[in-house]
């Protein structure tokens, strides 16, 4: 299925994930991938999953206008680039624009590079990946970003990455909770233009698992090698639920265990943290793009993650739900 612009409401800014063929193997150019079980990623500017899935290019003058938008709001520390927000969407246009490059990161891995040398100091894990999850949207969800981290090098080496539309709320309202949510970050033009509903997101997320051989479907049950963690237990213990009723499609069986870093966070270093923000303050880990942008907030979710490894950190589950009665049982005795 293609990615129409619905509304009328201009373009804005990019979501996420780039294209790999099913069929053929895959060479990443933007991340120093180290997949040993996966094939390699093979990124291109159009991402597909298959020809039904693959995005409509969007008009240069409508992305152009989106990405001055985007501009305007972004507060820039040495060094930082907001990411293409058209690129992570599989729409960017200007890949071969030297200005708009030098603008806009296209690398994902870009702000989560880690010394080599601090990798040596880190533990081994019960997986080999972790898959970093911060939804953003309290009625319905409006963005869900995930970032695949390797546990051996600590590295991203991919992410997925969409705008959701809201399925039961009337375009009055949409526009309001959009507006308000995204329009002091100059992201709400780009959300209206790619925003998909969230069942359609899903059967794009179980694709892009099965690719890295995380899930198989026919086998359902939960991540294979991998977990989720989250900053919290309210993504996957009560967001994504929700939505699911509300969007008419059951549950996905890999949702029903996580790891709530905050709860690591508390056993590991025998302090609380209420949060990303408290956490990046007590490890003083400089806060990188826009709090409250899922993408943003999932990197600098990464980057607390990859400081707790590299200190020894156990990424334990913490909580499990029960398919049948749907019980969340939590894990550990001391947590948040």
């Amino acid at each position: 299925m293609a990615f129409v612009n619905s509304t009328r409401i201009p373009v804005g800014r990019l979501f996420a994930f780039c294209s790999r063929s099913l069929s053929s193997p895959i060479i990443n150019p933007f991340f120093n991938s180290t997949l040993t079980h996966a094939p390699q990623c093979n990124f291109s500017i159009i991402g597909q999953f298959s020809s039904s899935l693959s995005p409509s290019p969007l008009p240069p003058s409508s992305m152009s206008a989106a990405l001055s938008t985007q501009l305007g709001s972004s507060s820039y520390s040495s060094g930082w680039r907001p990411m293409c927000l058209y690129y992570t969407q599989g729409k960017c246009t200007k890949m071969d624009d030297p200005s708009h490059l030098e603008k806009f990161n296209h690398d994902c891995s870009r702000d989560l590079q880690v010394n080599p040398a601090d990798i040596e100091k880190k533990r081994s894990q019960d997986v080999d990946y972790l898959l970093v999850l911060d939804l953003e949207g309290k009625v319905e969800i409006l963005e869900f970003p995930v970032l695949l981290m390797d546990v051996k090098s600590l590295n991203v080496v991919d992410f997925f990455h969409r705008f959701v539309r809201p399925s039961k709320m009337r375009e009055l309202a949409v526009n309001k909770y959009i507006e308000g949510k995204y329009g002091e970050i100059g992201v709400d033009r780009v959300w209206h233009d790619t925003a998909q509903p969230f069942e359609e997101i899903i059967q794009q997320f179980e694709a892009w698992l099965i690719q890295h051989h995380l899930w198989e479907k026919k086998r359902g049950g939960c991540l294979t090698r991998a977990s989720f963690v989250t900053c919290g237990n309210w993504d996957l213990k009560t967001k994504v639920p929700q939505q699911c009723i509300v969007s008419g499609i059951k549950l996905p069986p890999y949702f029903m265990e996580w790891v709530n870093l905050k709860d690591v966070y508390l056993n590991f270093y025998g302090r609380e943290a209420r949060g990303m923000m408290s956490m990046m303050k007590q490890l003083g880990i400089p806060l990188l793009g826009r709090h409250h942008l899922g993408i943003d907030d999932s990197k600098n979710i990464a980057r607390v993650l990859q400081h707790m490894l590299v200190g020894g950190a156990l990424m334990q589950i913490t909580a499990r739900r029960n398919p049948k009665s749907q019980k969340v049982e939590f894990l550990f005795e001391n947590r948040i």
